[in-house]
């Protein structure tokens, strides 16, 4: 088992692994759940530096706090496993976090109540945009979609086809549309592929297929 967990450290934090030297806020190990649950699935390294140093888990309470930020800074509540290794006499504990079937996952913020929702970038965490919301939305719902192709339509493909790529509120006031109905278009055309998104920090842009 330490020479997995060696193995692991030395592809450094990507997009599906993150480091985390110790836990001091659950609501920060939130935001890593989040992006990873709304994204591509990962794992966190608790216990280990950025640099990859092997510090290892401190205290019974550090992993109190990996649980609670799983179970109640979460919500939906997504799926995780926690598995403990010892490595040169010291702790490390790996969080492993499958992509969600019940996107958005959000991060609670315990002073206000208010909930983020975030993917993983890269080996960064990305507050995810009013359209990722509204797409994920859309997925899970049970009811089906039914789509007529109207002049509000034609007005948001050819000024992306034309301007592309915009950030959303370029496209908004271009298209001199309310900025809801703009979010739902844009989550539309992604979901059938007729746009996309790419993320150029520290905004997202958007461009037709």
């Amino acid at each position: 088992m330490k020479n997995y967990i060696l193995s692991l450290i030395e592809q450094g934090e990507h997009q599906q692994q993150d480091f985390k030297y110790k836990i001091t806020d659950a609501q920060k190990l939130a935001k890593s759940v989040s992006a990873f649950a709304n994204t591509d699935g990962g794992r966190l390294l608790i216990g280990v530096r950025d640099d990859g140093q092997v510090a290892g888990v401190r205290s019974e309470e550090e992993i109190y706090m990996m649980h609670a930020a799983a179970y109640t800074y979460c919500r939906p509540q997504p799926s995780i496993r926690f598995d403990t290794h010892i490595v040169n006499g010291r702790t490390v504990v790996v969080a492993t976090v499958p992509p969600s079937d019940k996107r958005p996952i959000f991060a609670l913020n315990k002073e206000d109540g208010e909930r983020s929702a975030y993917i993983r970038i890269n080996d960064e965490n990305i507050l995810a945009s009013p359209v990722h919301l509204r797409l994920w939305r859309e997925q899970q719902s049970a009811l089906p979609v039914v789509t007529t192709y109207e002049d509000t339509h034609a007005l948001v493909l050819e000024t992306l086809q034309n301007n592309q790529p915009l950030t959303l509120n370029q496209l908004t006031r271009r298209t001199r549309l309310p900025r809801q109905q703009v979010v739902n278009l844009l989550a539309r055309f992604i979901r059938y592929d007729l746009a996309t998104w790419q993320y150029d920090a520290p905004q997202f842009l958007f461009t037709a297929r």
